[in-house]
């Protein structure tokens, strides 16, 4: 399934400028997935319902600031959040891995070993939600 059809009753932002991208890269001291750097080049992060599950993903701007804010560096290094379900969990990037899978994991007791697949890259994850 395509992500627009996936997302057409989100509340979705602008797309975040190229610059946004580039500095939130930056920041972040790592590489994004190319599926998930469009979406914020055409998003820059929303929210809504897919399917029974509601999702929250954070702009380019954010990116830094909330991983920094929940202190994933220090309690499960080597994730990069990128949002959430809007209550106890996240959701981000193994960055560890080279295809950089999402994972889910706790906010509060955060930790690596907590840390759950749940699918392939970005779009995979949409993909998994929608199902």
């Amino acid at each position: 399934m395509k992500t627009e059809e996936i997302l057409k009753d989100w509340q979705l932002n602008p797309g975040a400028s190229v610059d946004a991208i580039r500095d939130a890269v930056s920041l972040l001291g790592c590489s994004l997935p190319p599926d998930y750097v469009q979406f914020l080049h055409d998003h820059d992060g929303g929210e809504g319902f897919i399917g029974d599950n509601y999702l929250i993903l954070w702009k380019a701007e954010e990116l830094s600031i909330f991983n920094r804010e929940y202190e994933v560096e220090q309690y499960a290094p080597g994730l990069l959040l990128f949002g959430s379900d809007g209550g106890g969990e996240g959701y981000g990037f193994d960055t560890r891995d080279a295809a950089m899978p999402v994972v889910r994991v706790p906010f509060i007791g955060m930790e690596l070993r907590y840390a759950r697949a749940v699918a392939g890259g970005f779009t995979d994850f949409l993909n998994q939600l929608a199902k």
